[in-house]
């Protein structure tokens, strides 16, 4: 027997002698047997999160602190159930979806995860570039490149050359880990210890916030109270500055920060849990040799290794944000002198928004002059600016202020710096991994294979492509509208795996029953109106969009008709009892 299976037998042994022993009586035997749920953790800490985080801060404060939690559980309950599965038949559920449910959800499945990893893959290396540009070579900030980009240079040179960098450094990390070698273990703890850096700073804001009385605690609490009134409203102190206006201003005002909220909602939720991690959890799971006696091990796993650092590392960096940028600009834009707005590092994006409010709703700006129709911005209220300063897209550099009252700015820039490119990087890699996973169940070959070269490959070059599709000065901005997209794909895994606990072809025996079922429905049911409401959300904002629109549609549609197609016809099956679950 080789040391791999030894290690399991010794692992099952410890849980079967746990078995009866109580919550507090296998605490201590699941802390050291936890796994699967903090490589969970790995990919959703990743920029992803922390972009959603921040944005959620500037915009609503800490009144949208509920969201992540309310994303992370319905995660975890259908991450949950996916692994019940999985442990209770010891099969893999590609091709028992497909045998037992229906291809096309297996395919669709399968396929959005490929999709879901390429797409995901392009914010990581934005984001890199960004942290690299902004933050620690700090190129971005010379005069020379300002000047630059000001005059129409996209600077591709800079753009390609390091995307191409990081892709090689990238492709040879996930080799050295497929050779399970001491560098690849080295080089896995420094991006644990750069994401770490960032994390503990973001704790210690928190903390020396709050010893300065900086913190109404009050309503951090209340924040976690779902408001699902942020949906169709504006919340935080933005509500209270729209509130004030006058009703064709206060009109376009909400309707604008609206969209923007829902953006960074969607985003936020689907980075809590994306559809690829749902694709990871099983896999690596019977990676490790885990069955039916590791069920009760994966599900305090997946809250204790996933979901509590989510929430704790999540809520920290939205009360940061939230304290530092929410309702809150600088003085040179809050003035009325054009020249002095001008000089506000806000100023480019946010004049965008107030042009775009004078044009909507005073006649005859479009008529004015470029000197009149910057007199007119710099007239604008105190409140329209501040509104309108809460919707800019922040880039690394000033979003790495959020860290000044524990680092000071300096300090606080390059540690920002450190955490997003470990964040963005170790995502990456995570990213090529599952698509090297997927590619690999795809074609029906053992993991390990040119199969899985070729998946990790393209999910990589994909995404150090994005400088084609994004060009934007805010990169961290690409993750929330990239994740919008991610969330119109969950639902087909929500259904699916609940579709798959209601299964007794698949369960056979172990399917639960009575009250147990009806618990597991009702949380799962919860999660998958939840997912579909998001996405049908994301769907209807993209829907309008003269590209991706249609190619959203056109995909809903022929998914549709492929579900319908393959519904049909199905010959009866007898049940199915797993090897795994012959035995407790």
């Amino acid at each position: 027997m080789s040391n791999g299976s030894d290690r399991v037998a010794k692992e099952r042994e410890m849980l079967l002698s746990v078995q009866d022993a109580g919550a507090f009586g296998k605490l201590g035997t699941y802390t050291r047997l936890s796994g699967p749920g903090w490589l969970q953790s790995a990919i959703t800490l990743g920029g992803g999160s922390l972009s959603g985080a921040l944005f959620l801060g500037v915009l609503g404060g800490t009144n949208m602190l509920w969201l992540q939690l309310v994303a992370i559980l319905m995660g975890v309950i259908m991450l949950s159930a996916i692994s019940y599965v999985t442990l209770s038949t010891g099969k893999r559920p590609f091709p028992l979806i497909n045998e037992h449910i229906n291809p096309a959800l297996g395919w669709g499945w399968l396929l959005a995860t490929i999709t879901a990893n390429m797409i995901w893959c392009m914010p990581q290396f934005a984001l890199c570039f960004e942290a690299l540009e902004k933050n620690l070579i700090g190129f971005g900030n010379t005069d020379a490149y300002k000047e630059a980009v000001e005059g129409g240079d996209k600077m591709y040179g800079y753009k390609v050359g390091i995307s191409v960098v990081l892709l090689a450094i990238a492709g040879f990390i996930v080799y050295l880990s497929s050779q399970q070698g001491k560098a690849a273990k080295v080089f896995d703890w420094l991006l644990k210890i750069m994401v770490a850096i960032v994390v503990l700073s973001f704790f210690g804001v928190v903390l020396v916030l709050g010893g300065e009385g900086q913190l109404n605690w009050g309503e951090i609490f209340s924040g976690f109270v779902p408001d699902f009134s942020q949906w169709t409203k504006p919340t935080g102190s933005v509500a209270t500055l729209v509130d004030g206006m006058s009703a064709d201003v206060q009109s376009f005002w909400s309707a604008t920060v609206v969209q923007s909220q829902r953006d960074v909602m969607i985003g936020a939720a689907a980075t809590a849990v994306g559809i690829n991690m749902t694709f990871l959890l099983p896999y690596s799971m019977l990676a490790r040799g885990w069955d039916k006696p590791f069920r009760g091990l994966s599900r305090f796993d997946l809250s204790t290794g996933m979901a509590i650092p989510y929430v704790l590392v999540t809520s920290c960096v939205v009360i940061a944000a939230g304290t530092m940028f929410h309702g809150e600009m600088d003085e040179n834009l809050a003035s009325d002198d054009i020249a002095v707005m001008q000089t506000s590092p806000l100023f480019k994006d946010a004049s965008k928004s107030l042009s775009k409010r004078l044009e909507e709703t005073d006649e005859g700006f479009a008529d004015l002059s470029a000197d009149e129709k910057n007199s007119a911005i710099a007239a604008l209220p105190t409140a329209e600016k501040k509104v309108a300063a809460s919707l800019v897209k922040r880039n690394a550099f000033q979003l790495s202020k959020s860290l000044s009252p524990l680092l000071g700015e300096t300090t606080a820039n390059t540690v920002f710096g450190i955490g997003v490119l470990g964040m963005g990087f170790s995502s990456i890699i995570i990213l090529m991994l599952i698509n090297g996973y997927a590619f690999c169940e795809m074609f029906g070959k053992e993991q390990g294979g040119s199969q899985h070269v070729i998946g990790c490959l393209i999910a990589g070059i994909v995404g150090a492509s994005w400088w084609v599709f994004w060009d934007g000065d805010a990169k961290m901005w690409l993750a929330i509208l990239v994740s919008a997209f991610g969330m119109m794909l969950l639902p087909i895994a929500y259904s699916t795996f609940m579709l798959m606990m209601n299964s007794t072809k698949i369960l056979g025996d172990e399917k639960p029953t009575g009250g147990r079922m009806t618990m597991w429905n009702v949380l799962m049911g919860i999660s998958v109106l939840g997912a579909v409401a998001a996405a049908a959300t994301a769907i209807y904002d993209k829907a309008s969009h003269p590209v991706a629109g249609k190619v959203v549609i056109a995909v809903g549609v022929v998914f549709i008709v492929a579900i319908l197609s393959t519904a049909f016809g199905k010959k009866p099956e007898a049940n199915t009892v797993s090897d795994a679950s012959a035995e407790e």
